[in-house]
């Protein structure tokens, strides 16, 4: 009987590029091809570390062809390894397609290799409280925005979630609109980074701050949001 084929789900650095595990590491080495978002991106990453494997593009426009040919990889016994440009791939990320399609067609083992995750990361250092939180990856663009907002204070518990450099002070109006002026809000950019930095208080404190330092409004950020 010829051998399963294995699709692996690397984790890989948000930012500091010695933020990954030995195993992924080996994982990458050992598998035919890597499956990412960006070559370019995780080329970086293969070459910081001297790694050669065969890099193939998938994100969200991926085909239904090119699904096929991995399906036929995996039934052929291949050991494909899956990546996102930054953490763990199926966390607000198209991974989470290859993984269904995977194991709607029974094609071959599915194995996590864990490690960073930027939603992980900010709650770690939120200072608030550990046993519940929510992930709604990242804001509605238009449709359904407003609804967004208002139905946070429904939550008994933090809620996190992903918005881009170029929507963040948008984002942050709308929860000074919106929240309560004791609701918690936490701002983390650059997670890992050079110019990490952590930015907590009232909406109203956490708006003001980034209109003061327009400077700062750049990078990638994770929104943490407490209304009890």
């Amino acid at each position: 009987m010829e051998k399963q084929g294995t699709l692996y789900v690397v984790a890989t650095p948000i930012g500091n590029m010695e933020d990954i595990t030995m195993r992924a590491l080996r994982i990458l080495r050992e598998v035919d091809y890597v499956l990412c978002e960006d070559t370019r991106v995780t080329g970086n990453l293969l070459k910081h570390y001297d790694i050669k494997t065969t890099l193939k593009r998938y994100d969200a426009h991926t085909s239904e062809k090119v699904h096929a040919d991995i399906i036929t990889d995996l039934e052929a016994g291949k050991q494909i390894a899956l990546v996102s440009d930054a953490g763990t791939p199926g966390v607000s990320d198209p991974g989470v397609f290859l993984v269904a399609k995977v194991r709607e067609a029974d094609a071959g083992r599915i194995d996590a290799i864990p490690g960073p995750s930027a939603v992980t990361a900010a709650f770690s250092i939120a200072g608030l409280s550990g046993n519940q939180f929510s992930f709604l990856g990242f804001v509605p663009q238009k449709k359904g925005r407003q609804t967004f907002f208002q139905e946070l204070e429904n939550y008994d518990h933090p809620v996190i979630f992903f918005e881009s450099t170029h929507r963040i002070m948008k984002t942050l109006e709308s929860l000074k609109q919106t929240v309560s002026p004791e609701t918690k809000v936490m701002v983390a950019r650059e997670i890992t980074k050079l110019f990490e930095e952590v930015v907590s208080g009232s909406a109203e404190y956490v708006f003001d701050y980034f209109t003061t330092y327009p400077d700062k409004v750049r990078g990638e950020y994770v929104v943490l949001v407490d209304c009890h």
